[in-house]
């Protein structure tokens, strides 16, 4: 049995904070602390740095071939311990097993598809004006990535970025939330088994601000990859522009989940339920917004406010359970404050609306129906992020379209309908950088993931993700008899 190594991984050497700090653990589904793991300071993140970027030469330099070698072996160490390694995700972000285990075998996904990528990452030759002359554009990995995820998926987004960034040339620097480090240190440590050689994958954890200025400052650093709040995006974009450091950045979302009266009402209140509710609401692609036919729109609140309140709501080890907790006590009051704020308003609650009473240790709110939303409340404009289920109604396609694309968010939409005009003009017409047309889940490793608006730059995943740890080079030569 392999031993965990819930320890930073810098330069192939599991090791401690280098000032020895620790931050304690917290379970969010009973508040007890699980252990306390490394919490390191702009030190480490220095030292994480220089150990990718004397590693890059020698990566870089690796065949395709050789460099997706150790993604398909480290794909196969998931595989084989995936039952395991969800037990640990569950423990530090709250969401069912079940989730957490489809989590751990999408990332060997993710390793196997990007180690293929790899040796696709094509260049060509551009016919010349004058004869002696040849064109030709080759593709190079950048140098160093950093990376910052955010916790609501703590293996997701921390292997679409590694995969691509490795299978390309680069070497890597990931600095996950201190809510859920250990899931990114299993990663690394699959990596690291696989025959990642040392500095090629480096794992910190510690101080956000100073570890993300270390990214910043550092002209070795030519990308940074960034899952996480719309504000810390902006700030990161500033801090970008003094080493023009490319940036990728996962974003906000608010995203309309849109049913026409042509559908089967019954599997359109399951869908939205099932997908709402995933992760406790807590997903940038989570449907926010349902904007619900006026036809149909009585019939879905009746079915989803049922579905809603049969529920089961608890740790997600336990079996049966269908929707855990919130991240912490910050987020599950911020949840709190934006449904009362809205009852205030008018709204009406019709399941949820409070904390389970029968739960009394963990970050939980009930799964939440919500009717009588208006569009300048806080709950519509803003991202939730938690099980709150607003339901508004619409009358015909110009309308809905109107409502979807009212945010600065442009990150997901989704559309419920059988009719192929409709389909096309929203698919077209909606600002969302991703759209779901009676789809549910806009994530493959082979698709670009990413938005438009205030959701973010540049593209994970899918042939787009893969150039994007590329530069492009352009050859001239001359003077060829």
């Amino acid at each position: 049995m392999t031993d965990w190594q819930f320890r930073q991984l810098i330069n192939g050497e599991w090791q401690d904070a280098l000032g020895g700090g620790t931050w304690p653990l917290v379970n969010p589904a009973t508040e007890a602390v699980l252990m306390d793991v490394p919490f390191g300071t702009a030190d480490d993140a220095c030292a994480a740095v220089n150990a990718a970027a004397a590693a890059f030469p020698a990566w870089s330099k690796l065949t395709p071939y050789q460099r997706a070698d150790v993604l398909l072996k480290a794909a196969n160490w998931l595989l084989e311990r995936a039952e395991r390694l969800a037990v640990i995700t569950t423990e530090e972000c709250g969401k069912p097993y079940s989730e957490s285990l489809a989590e751990w075998r999408s990332a060997a996904n993710y390793l196997i598809w990007f180690a293929e990528e790899g040796k696709r990452a094509y260049g060509r030759t551009i016919p010349a004006r004058l004869p002696g002359r040849r064109i030709t554009v080759t593709h190079q990995p950048l140098g160093v990535v950093g990376t910052i995820t955010a916790w609501n998926f703590p293996i997701y987004n921390v292997v679409r970025a590694w995969a691509a960034a490795l299978a390309a040339g680069c070497t890597v620097v990931g600095r996950p939330s201190e809510y859920t480090p250990r899931s990114a240190m299993l990663l690394a440590q699959a990596l690291h088994e696989s025959g990642a050689p040392p500095g090629v994958v480096n794992v910190i954890n510690g101080d956000p601000a100073a570890m993300a200025q270390v990214m910043l400052d550092d002209p070795r650093v030519r990308k940074i990859s960034f899952t996480g709040s719309t504000r810390v995006g902006k700030l990161l974009m500033d801090g970008a522009s003094r080493t023009v450091t490319r940036l990728a950045l996962e974003l906000g979302g608010n995203a309309p989940f849109i049913v026409f009266p042509d559908v089967n009402v019954e599997q359109a209140a399951k869908n939205a339920v099932t997908w709402k509710y995933r992760n406790c609401g807590q997903a940038c692609v989570a449907p926010q917004r349902f904007l619900v036919h006026s036809q149909v729109v009585e019939e879905f609140i009746d079915r989803v406010a049922a579905l809603s309140r049969g529920l089961r709501v608890g740790d997600g080890l336990q079996p049966g359970i269908e929707v855990g907790p919130l991240i912490n006590a910050v987020q599950r009051d911020r949840v709190a404050a934006l449904v009362a704020e809205a009852v205030s308003q008018g709204a009406e609650t019709l399941s949820g609306g409070a904390p389970p009473a029968e739960l009394e240790r963990g970050y939980f709110y009930a799964p939440t129906v919500m009717t009588h939303v208006s569009r300048d409340m806080r709950l519509y404009r803003d991202e939730i992020f938690g099980p709150v289920l607003p339901v508004i109604p619409f009358s015909d396609t110009e309308e809905v379209l109107g409502m979807a694309n009212e945010t600065e968010y442009g990150l997901t939409a989704f559309v419920l309908t059988n009719d192929l005009n409709t389909a096309v003009k929203m698919s077209e017409d909606l600002q969302f950088g991703m759209v779901c047309i009676n789809d549910w889940l806009p994530a493959a490793p082979e698709a670009p993931f990413g938005g438009m608006k205030q959701s973010g730059l540049g593209r994970e995943c899918g042939q787009e993700g893969l150039e994007d740890y590329l530069e492009t080079k352009t050859t001239y030569i001359g003077g060829i008899p």
